[in-house]
């Protein structure tokens, strides 16, 4: 029962209608309402405990910053891990930086870490700007020649994945093959399985592939290491010994999938939120770059994944409800963004906004490259901006008009899958921004 007295069916993030994968926040809303935590029996493990979803901030802000909450199944239920038929996706996700508690993920981080301070994302500027800027050369020539492009094919995916091919030390041609086999790997996650059974087949034959290509590319830094990431990763001697090759395969694949689809979701679905607010487009391009609050707020107000998912390492209380050991909990980060207990007018896209959001997560956990991302954004979306409004705009005056939207069956990964703008052949765009953006 909720707070009214209206039941609510069991919270989950399967069985969900296009509309509402689109725009999840209203079904958000209703379940925090009637309760910030909803434990939700598995029907076909009546002996387990159930899986808590988390939906108010303070909660979320628990469940992030406690390390009672961690990351490993096996060590919540006391069980080890047990073969699943996938073993080289396996391999790959179970050492993923993300997924690994101290002392290990202490460890692996303290190298990793050396490539995404402040101070070596301010030294790639002007690199992003170059790969941004010949992206939109491009996409400006699609767009007048078909009269239509893809906003996402064309540029929010290819951008950050030229980005971390250069920190990798990947050579960028190898690009769209990469990109492809990071999306691969991401139709793992539980709601895209659900929706599609031969997903997770496609998501280990991804891994082998991506496993293979990194051992090799590894292979080659230790006997001719460059200024990348990946002869770090091979040279680097955390705790006085060598990270492994299943260490240094599963971070450069972690790197290049988590890097890929949240700025890529980011930007093609802050565009969609800027395009029903002209106000907000046109404040925007009156600043000579996009300001951090402006980054935050976008990531806050449609965050580019929804939900995390931890365990309980002990017996634990959360929202008033009893969390057993053992018990899955999953992070809605997408609702605890749009707590009215946490943020004013949480619907409102408010470029000004000050106050801390759960997109780039908390603790130990933080998101590694949430500076690198937050320059991405800046960076990108400010020429992005300026190269449509030189296509006229995708606004109800101008002539560039948002097409086609679709979005995959995922509410963990969330973001569009394509986003077409169609130019008006009739009317007379404006010029072409120039090299500054605007």
């Amino acid at each position: 029962m909720n707070r009214t007295g209206a039941t609510l069916p069991p919270f989950g993030l399967t069985g969900w209608s296009a509309d509402r994968l689109v725009d999840p926040y209203p079904v958000y809303h209703r379940y925090r309402a009637a309760s910030p935590v909803h434990p939700v029996p598995d029907p076909t493990a009546p002996d387990a405990p159930p899986t808590h979803y988390v939906l108010g901030h303070a909660e979320v802000v628990r469940v992030l910053g406690d390390p009672a909450y961690g990351r490993s199944a096996h060590r919540a239920r006391g069980t080890g891990p047990a073969p699943d038929g996938r073993s080289a996706l396996r391999d790959l996700v179970e050492n993923w930086l993300v997924f690994l508690d101290p002392p290990r993920h202490t460890r692996l981080r303290s190298v990793v870490n050396r490539e995404f301070t402040p101070a070596v994302v301010t030294d790639l500027r002007e690199r992003i700007r170059a790969i941004a800027t010949d992206l939109l050369r491009d996409l400006t020539a699609t767009a007048r020649r078909e009269g239509v492009v893809d906003l996402v094919e064309e540029f929010a995916a290819p951008f950050p994945i030229l980005v971390i091919s250069a920190l990798l030390g990947v050579p960028s041609e190898d690009w769209p093959w990469l990109r492809d086999r990071a999306v691969d790997v991401q139709q793992a996650s539980s709601s895209r399985a659900a929706h599609d059974p031969a997903a997770p087949r496609r998501a280990d034959a991804a891994a082998r592939e991506l496993t293979a290509y990194f051992l090799d590319l590894a292979a080659h830094r230790r006997t001719e290491p460059g200024p990348d990431l990946v002869s770090l990763l091979v040279t680097a001697r955390p705790g006085g010994r060598s990270l492994n090759d299943t260490e240094t395969v599963a971070t450069c694949v972690h790197l290049m999938t988590a890097g890929h689809e949240t700025t890529t979701n980011t930007l093609a679905k802050s565009v969609l939120a800027l395009a029903a607010r002209p106000e907000s487009w046109a404040a925007l391009r009156r600043t000579p770059r996009i300001p951090p609050s402006a980054v935050d707020e976008l990531v806050r107000f449609d965050p580019p994944v929804q939900a995390v998912t931890r365990w309980a390492y002990r017996d634990l209380t959360l929202g008033g409800h009893p969390v057993p050991r053992g018990s899955k909990v999953v992070a809605l980060l997408g609702a605890a963004n749009r707590d009215p207990a946490r943020f004013p007018e949480p619907d409102a896209l408010r470029l000004d906004r000050r106050g801390r959001h759960v997109s780039f997560g908390l603790g130990i956990h933080y998101c590694l490259g949430a500076a690198l991302a937050r320059t991405e954004i800046e960076i990108g979306l400010g020429l992005l901006l300026a190269a449509l409004d030189g296509l006229g705009g995708p606004r109800p005056s101008g002539t560039l008009a948002v097409d086609e939207v679709t979005y995959p069956y995922d509410l963990v990964f969330h973001g569009p899958s394509r986003l077409t703008l169609r130019l008006d052949p009739a009317a007379t765009p404006g010029p072409a921004p120039g090299p500054d953006g605007r």
